[in-house]
């Protein structure tokens, strides 16, 4: 059964029998109440939630009910969960929804608070955005990956952490310029992107700094911008489903990530095309892209030559000229699906409220909202 087949029966069921069932045992349903009961029955989060039943002393909140909210967060684009509260206790809908019947049953906001950490430590989220994809998508051949990131601002102080660097002897003193005849120089260290070459994913991510810090990018406008906090980069599907994601320190450079997120990308679907931004164009982005097996779509970076940058805008004027689009350009205007999702994230589902510190906890927060938005994007092919 194809992936639109087996969509369509899921969502006629749900507005057949679950929504009326819903609406005659709770009451009315909203079109936010339906999207977060849609995202919750189809992701089947309550099967990642661990439960002690049985088990010696004073029985823990259940944290289903409680991992339940925070998507309702998600869905809402709440900023803090004291408003999250708030609203639990205020729509009776929502709080049966959730699985409170009575309002003296909704924890406090220490409760929410430690099932938050535990579900960071856990990353609950990104396991059931994982499988969400795995189930949706084993059996789809995805035409293009759109790979971007996206700025996080945190809500705490950045920290000066220095990389380890391997320790070398200190070489002897040598004249500048050219080396003399049968002179041997020692090499250069290997970079990041080389070294992720031979790496496994586990390590390539290990690898990459995640505390907060300061992060500087030039917008469309040609304006340097700079914030404090964090990067979440992103692997966009067709259909503007996000599949894989990586949280970095802010100051990271996105090619850094390139590497490990399509390979995270390539353990999760089959795609053809790789679409990135000249941010990306480096000799072993693309050698890894042809690699997996797919076709590296990126915009080419002059960086200081003056003339390739010329040649390049006189190119573009040519083709306006003629009326002609190469068959890659048109195939690189997809790479705007990225773009959406990040907006997508930042406006309506948490991405510019993160009250949280941590990068366990950021990336817990954000994945709520990149978790709602697959779902979104998922029953929409279909709708």
């Amino acid at each position: 059964m194809s992936l639109r087949e087996s969509l369509s029966s899921y969502w006629q069921k749900f507005q057949g029998e679950l929504f009326p069932f819903l609406e005659e045992t709770i009451g009315f349903l909203t079109e936010q109440h339906q999207l977060f009961v849609t995202v919750v029955d189809m992701t089947g989060i309550e099967a990642f939630v661990p439960h002690w039943h049985g088990l010696p002393g004073r029985p823990l909140s259940e944290r289903a009910p409680l991992a339940r909210a925070f998507v309702a967060k998600a869905v809402l684009n709440l900023p803090t969960t004291q408003m999250l509260i708030e609203r639990v206790e205020a729509d009776k809908t929502l709080r049966r929804l959730c699985g409170w019947s009575r309002l003296s049953e909704v924890p406090s906001e220490s409760t929410f608070s430690r099932a938050f950490a535990e579900f960071a430590e856990s990353e609950l989220p990104s396991r059931v955005h994982e499988a969400l994809i795995g189930k949706t998508h084993a059996d789809r051949l995805v035409g293009h990956i759109a790979r971007d990131s996206t700025a996080i601002e945190g809500h705490e102080k950045p920290q000066r952490v220095e990389e380890p660097k391997p320790v070398a002897p200190k070489p002897a003193p040598r004249k500048r310029g050219r080396p003399r005849k049968g002179e041997v120089r020692a090499p250069k260290p290997p970079t990041r992107l080389q070294r992720q070459s031979d790496m496994s994913l586990n390590q390539m991510l290990a690898e990459l700094p995640r505390h907060c810090d300061v992060g500087v990018k030039r917008n469309a406008k040609g304006y340097q911008e700079t914030w404090i906090g964090y990067k979440l980069h992103v692997d966009t599907a067709d259909g503007d489903i996000p599949v894989s994601c990586v949280l970095t320190s802010a100051s990271v450079h996105d090619s850094q990530v390139a590497i490990p997120l399509a390979t995270m990308t390539a353990g999760r679907l089959v795609n053809l095309y790789d679409l990135m931004d000249s941010a990306y164009d480096a000799p072993e982005i693309k050698a890894h892209s042809r690699a997996l097996g797919h076709v590296p779509i990126i915009d080419v970076n002059p960086r200081r030559d003056a003339a390739l940058k010329e040649e390049k805008a006189l190119e573009a004027k040519r083709q306006a000229l003629v009326g002609h689009r190469v068959a890659e350009d048109i195939r690189y205007n997809q790479r705007s699906s990225a773009e959406r999702v990040n907006a997508n994230l930042k406006d309506n589902h948490g991405g510019r409220t993160v009250q949280v510190r941590g990068p366990a906890k950021v990336m817990c927060h954000l994945m709520f909202g990149v978790l709602v938005i697959a779902t979104t994007q998922i029953i929409r092919l279909v709708t």
